[in-house]
């Protein structure tokens, strides 16, 4: 995130499945936006994040 410039997006990819809930609560603390949070087919959570500032 520190490398990003405030309005890029990321796009996070996980097989752990406290990322779901761990990642939003983090991007909470520290300001940035939560877009959207799913798990496909394979058991990957991708956990999209706008970086606000």
């Amino acid at each position: 995130m520190k490398m990003m410039s405030v309005g890029d997006t990321l796009e996070l990819l996980s097989t752990d499945a406290g990322s779901a809930a761990d990642v939003p609560e983090w991007i909470q603390k520290v300001g940035h936006e939560m877009l959207d949070t799913r798990q496909d087919d394979a058991g990957t959570w991708h956990i999209r994040v706008r970086k606000t500032k």
